[in-house]
């Protein structure tokens, strides 16, 4: 039997296993250098992870992104944006009120204060203190603008800066437990009462519906039709 091209070879290691560092994927193409892997992985096009300094590995055409373009496997983060700077930087721009740190570091999982430094040392983004918080925008002046203003209006209003506390478990439990496929609002539900938080299933389809998580279910759909 003719030998598969090393190309096909990678491709076939991605099929089995979505996520692979390249210590594994030396071991399974052992006559195949580490650059020449790296050439076979830019032929097939690929993608780093944002978490763990970026030393796992994924073909572009594998992640299922959710709505903020983040993909979680085994909780190895990968985002449509490739970097973790450049993650930063779109969730900021596109965020209506802007983001806060915390609120970054929650979506993310990870620490988030080094790449805002340097978006912000490089006037990349804008930042702003709102209720004693910074608030990190767009560069764009009116963008920034817009979003000041929004986030002004829903701290005058009596909106809280920060997230609400199931809405924190929930994220917790699903973003930072990154199992895949991402479980429904029933599992959830059942997950955080081992733990001894309440959580009404119809309020945490509603976390996952808002983050574009989770299982479409009947219930979830039910729920975001009450909305």
């Amino acid at each position: 039997m003719t030998p598969k091209p090393p190309t096909q070879q990678v491709a076939d290691l991605f099929h089995r296993t979505p996520v692979l560092d390249m210590p594994s994927i030396e071991r399974s193409v052992p006559d195949r250098s580490r650059r020449s892997l790296f050439r076979d992985l830019e032929v097939l096009g690929y993608l780093s992870s944002y978490t763990h300094t970026g030393r796992y590995y994924t073909l572009a055409s594998v992640p299922a992104f959710d709505a903020d373009g983040l993909w979680c496997y085994q909780s190895i983060g990968f985002s449509r944006d490739g970097t973790l700077k450049a993650t930063v930087k779109r969730l900021v721009e596109t965020a209506e009120e802007g983001r806060t740190h915390r609120e970054l570091q929650l979506r993310l999982g990870v620490r988030v204060h080094n790449p805002l430094f340097d978006l912000v040392e490089h006037k990349q983004l804008g930042r702003e203190t709102v209720a004693r918080e910074f608030v990190y925008l767009a560069a764009q002046r009116a963008r920034a603008e817009a979003q000041l203003e929004k986030r002004r209006a829903g701290v005058v209003a009596g909106a809280t800066a920060r997230p609400p506390a199931l809405e924190v478990e929930v994220l917790v439990e699903v973003i930072h437990g990154a199992r895949v496929p991402v479980p429904d609002a029933a599992e959830v539900a059942a997950r955080l009462a081992a733990r001894g938080v309440h959580a009404p299933i119809p309020e945490v389809a509603a976390v996952l519906s808002r983050h574009g998580l989770g299982k479409k279910t009947g219930r979830s759909r039910s729920t975001r039709s009450r909305r």
